[in-house]
């Protein structure tokens, strides 16, 4: 499971000109679901993710969590995370998880925010969206879990 994270002042999702899901200050994520996932990778993301501590305090430090300042959380999902651009010029996306386990993952990841205390606002899964965001920062971080769950604690 792919998550780009990105810390925000605010975004939104917006599908056929309706704005379905909107946050002020907090985190804008956007996840992807690959063929082996389950609900192991998606608690781990979102533990992982819903736990960084990446907002300044007093002296200008990443040192508070969501929790800390009242962030909010906005979940998209993004199968294109899973493109694969080593040949050629157009991605193939073959690496990512079909539209039915896809969308079951994304659902539990949903619920797991949920779970944890972070209700999120989000997008449809395999809708057309239009996604805004105030980066803040900017922040942005990479979270794989495929690395994540598989490296050596430092």
């Amino acid at each position: 499971m792919r998550a780009i994270l990105t810390r925000v002042k605010s975004a939104s999702v917006t599908i056929d000109s309706q704005v379905v899901g909107s946050i002020g200050k907090g985190f804008l994520i956007l996840l992807g679901v690959g063929p082996e996932d389950t609900e192991k990778e998606c608690r781990y993301l979102a533990e992982k993710a819903l736990g960084l501590r990446i907002f300044e305090d007093a002296e200008g430090k990443m040192n508070l969590g969501l929790d800390a300042v009242g962030g909010q959380v906005l979940v998209v999902s993004q199968f294109t995370l899973y493109g694969n651009c080593r040949k050629g010029r157009r991605p193939s996306f073959t690496d990512a998880a079909g539209p039915e386990l896809g969308n079951a993952m994304y659902e539990k990841f949903l619920s797991i925010c949920a779970e944890l205390g972070y209700p999120p606002q989000h997008g449809e899964f395999g809708a057309d969206m239009q996604v805004a965001s105030v980066n803040d920062g900017p922040v942005t971080l990479i979270l794989d879990t495929d690395q994540l769950m598989n490296e050596p604690r430092r």
